[in-house]
Order: C-alpha cells, then structure tokens, then sequence
C-alpha cells in the first residue's frame, strides 16, 4: 500500500487566548486530492497555514514524507515540498512570468542570473501543465487572474512540491477558466502530487476530490471517502444541522408595489438599449456569461460608468445619476463583487467600515447610525470580538455582513448586488439570502447578479439575461438552467425566450 506523503496529527492553535483549533489532522496520500471544509472561521485557513509555516502550532506533529517538520517560513515549506497557493495572490505585478516563478530562487551563471535559463525553466513547467497561453517572459501585470492562478501553481512546481495546498483557487474565475484549473488539477494527481483543496463551491469539491475532511468551529467533524457523502449530508456536517431551505421562500405578508427602478433604452460604452423593470418587494436575477454586461449594467445604474442614453425612472419620476455619490443620495446601494478591494477598508474597524457610506454622503445622521449599528449588527449575526476589532481579522462571511450593514445604515430603495455571496460559506449564503427576503417584504427592490445559477433561479422572481451587452431575455422564476444558458449564449432570440415564458 502507498505510504502517505503527509500526516498531520493533533494541531492546535491558539490566538489571544482563544482557541481557533483543536486537535485536527488529516492524512494525505500521493496523487489524491483531498477537500477541506467548513463554514467561514472553521479553522481552514489556520490549518493550512500552519502546514505552510506561517502561523507556529501550539501542539501537534506534522509528517512529512516520513519525516517530522517543523516549517517556520513557507518558503522553509516549499524547499521541502509543501507549496501553497493562497486566495490572496504573491506576485510582482511589474516582474515578468519567470521572475516570478523564480523570485528569491534565480539560477545563477558567473555569479549573475541566468534569465535564459530562468526562462527556459519556466516554459518547460508550463509545458508540462499543458499551459501554451502564457508567456514566461511576460510582465504579470498583463495577465489576467486565471493567468496569475496558474503562475502561482507553476511556482509551486519549481519547488518539486509534492502537496500543494489551494485556498479557494476558483473564487475570481469565469466558468471556462474553472473548467482549465480542473484540467490542471487532474494533471497534477497523474504526476503523484497530492492537494488540499479548499473551496465553498461544493460542486468542485465532489468533481475533483477523493477524501473529504469537514472542520467546525475549529474541530474535526469527519474525514473520509467522497463517494460516502453527499451534499445534503455535507451541508449538515458543516453547519450543524440540516437546512430545509437553501433557498428561502418570500417572507409571508411579501408583497410587489410599483415599478421602483425602471430603465428605458440605456446603453453606454459597455451597455445598450437595455429595458428593465424593478418594482418594489421584488428580486431580479441577472445572469450571463463573463463579459456579457451584467456589472456593467449596475455600474451605469448606480453611476460608476454613468448611462449617456436612455431613461432611469425612480418611483416614477425621471432621473439622472452621473456619480456614485448621487446614486447614494437618491436611495441606491451597491454590494460589489470584490468586497476587499472596493467593499471594505481593511485595516479599519467594523464600527468605521458600517459608517462608511453615511459619515461620506449623509453626514449629519452619523450619530443616530451609530446609536442604531448594534442593532443592524445583530441582525445580520455578525461574529467579531466588538466594533472596534479590524476588519480583515473577521471571516469572510462575516465581512460581507459588514459591506451589507454599511449599506443597510443608508435605508436604500434599491439594492444592487453583484455576486453577493462569492467566497463565503453556506451558512453565510443562507444568512444572506435571508435578509435578501427580509429587505423584499420591506418594499425593497433588489437587483442580484450571480454566476451560480441555482443561486439565480432559488432566489429571482424573474430573471434577466444578458448577452453582449444587451438583455437577450426575460424569463420567469424557476426558469431552467439550460434555458438561460441558451439565452446567455445568444442562441435563441430574446422574442422567442420571453415569448415561450409567458
């Protein structure tokens, strides 16, 4: 029988006198892809990170190829075998492929670095990756994040890594780019490299993993074969209970009013001619393929790259939004897509990142706010230490609790929301998709984009597709996902799909 390439036994780990892991191991074999899992603040990212030397164990052994190893660094863990590509990247962005790859590693000639040879290395590696669409002597800048994925992989590879630890490695990427990560996985399993992979998108973990270890509340729940489990009782393991609706119902007593939101021809650079009606308590799914306009469309209402045609109606009445601030001052909120790069400042508290928007625009409310944020808080059943905790030590569910709270303080109209419930955990997607219910009985109208369909069709009252630029279809809730599939790729006119719904 083969031997295991990694045990690990026992870790724990402690911060600030709280203990975030208990006695968790796992055992991992060459060639297998092994899934971690578990609701945001589950002890993933710590787990992992004391395998890669970032963080040092309180207790616990952990064996490599035989042999116990102590990291301190990862860079410590990469010369020995143990890579790991983590969510956020750590690329050069001016630096070219090879140096990258090489960084801090350069072959030397003479006493000089060897660029031909660190170029050559390169190519070889992302030969054997099947990759032939990057360049190993282009800046990093250039690529895009699939792109920048594969050079963090490739840079694992030059180390001879023989476990590769991913976190979260299909969070930014469009559907086909997660179609060439699993390409590039599989390869990986062909050559013996092991992999802990972890992800929220519970589809990737049945498609590419052999093992299964579930954690919560920074405990070992259950490691075994894949094939013993199934979403359902998957879900349950996580968060401790089964949950009879993923996707809520309306909330009793919800009703639609009148068109809220109403567009007219809008179009800009990235959009045209686009019609559509949001009336107030509804949810309006928009789907597409990358590149299809859907950002772009929220982007135009709320006055990122404002409409230079058409009508925008609210309530009825006509009116022009040329910047974000007058979008916020005519009741609108926008959730965006990267909630770290544009929904939150990091290193501020939760207490300033939930009085953003209002100490910006409606200044003279900040005290009632504040007096009220408690309250908004717990609604949205936010875990942090106190409002004053940073935000970037809180998980990313509850991050995103915070981006909602600073856009509940505004008491929107209209709420935008571009992939509300990207990188986050099951129990924060139900979370979310309950106060997505809970605004629609208030008379809120809600416009969602999404790339998971399932979450389109679960949560839409009517659904919007976009293709190239423009609204190809209109379709009712609980469409199918080929339906829309269909209109996303411009296969079937947008008359013929709304038609055939009616």
């Amino acid at each position: 029988m083969t031997e295991p390439i990694l045990i690990a036994e026992g870790l724990e780990k402690s911060f600030f006198g709280v203990q975030v892991l208990r006695g968790v191991g796992l055992t991992l074999y060459p060639g297998e892809v092994h899934g971690l899992i578990g609701e945001n603040g589950a002890g993933k990212s710590t787990f992992m990170k004391i395998l890669a030397g970032v963080y040092e164990r309180d207790a616990g052994t952990i064996r490599l190829a035989g042999e116990e190893v102590d990291f301190q660094h990862p860079v410590q863990a990469a010369r020995a075998g143990l890579a790991t590509v983590f969510q956020e990247f750590n690329l050069l962005p001016e630096r070219t492929v090879a140096e990258n790859v090489f960084v801090g590693r350069e072959p030397k000639r003479g006493g000089f670095v060897d660029r031909k040879a660190m170029v050559r290395k390169t190519r070889e590696l992302l030969a054997d990756l099947g990759i032939d669409s990057i360049e190993a002597d282009a800046p990093v800048r250039s690529l895009s994040v699939a792109e920048q994925q594969i050079v963090e992989i490739v840079k694992a590879l030059s180390t001879d890594a023989r476990v590769i630890q991913m976190d979260e490695p299909t969070a930014a990427l469009a559907d086909h780019e997660v179609e060439l990560l699993y390409a590039i996985v599989r390869r990986l399993q062909e050559r013996g490299v092991a992999i802990i992979y972890v992800s929220h998108r519970l589809k990737e973990i049945f498609d590419l993993c052999d093992s299964i270890t579930v954690l919560k509340d920074g405990a070992l729940v259950s490691t075994g074969p894949a094939s013993e489990l199934d979403t359902d009782e998957l879900v349950r393991r996580m968060v401790g209970r089964p949950i009879e609706a993923y996707y809520p119902d309306p909330e009793p007593g919800t009703e639609l009013g009148e068109p809220r939101l109403v567009l007219r021809g809008v179009g800009n650079a990235y959009v045209d001619g686009v019609d559509l009606e949001l009336r107030a308590g509804e949810i309006v799914g928009v789907a597409g393929l990358q590149g299809s306009g859907r950002t772009e469309l929220v982007e135009g209402v709320f006055g990122i790259t404002p409409f230079t045609r058409g009508q925008i109606l609210l309530d009825g009445a006509e009116i022009t939004i040329t910047s974000a601030r007058r979008a916020v001052q005519k009741g609108f909120a926008l959730i965006t897509e990267d909630r770290k790069a544009q929904g939150l400042a990091l290193n501020q508290s939760v207490l300033d990142n939930a009085l953003l928007v209002i100490r910006s625009v409606f200044a003279r409310r900040t005290r009632t706010v504040r007096r009220e944020l408690p309250g908004v808080l717990s609604s949205l059943e936010v875990v942090f230490r106190g409002v004053d905790q940073e935000v970037q030590y809180l998980s990313g569910g509850n991050q995103q609790k915070v981006v909602l709270a600073k856009w509940l303080a505004t008491a929107p109209r209209v709420v935008l929301l571009d992939e509300p419930t990207r990188g986050i955990d099951v129990g924060a997607k139900v979370a979310v998709y309950r106060l997505m219910r809970r605004l629609a009985k208030e008379g809120v109208a809600i416009l969602m984009i999404s790339s998971e369909l399932p979450e389109v069709i679960g949560m839409s009252d009517r659904i919007v597709v976009m293709h190239d630029g423009r609204a190809s279809a209109e379709l009712p809730a609980r469409s199918d996902e080929a339906t829309i599939l269909t209109a996303a790729t411009g296969s079937v006119s947008a008359i013929d799909l709304v038609g055939g719904a009616e």
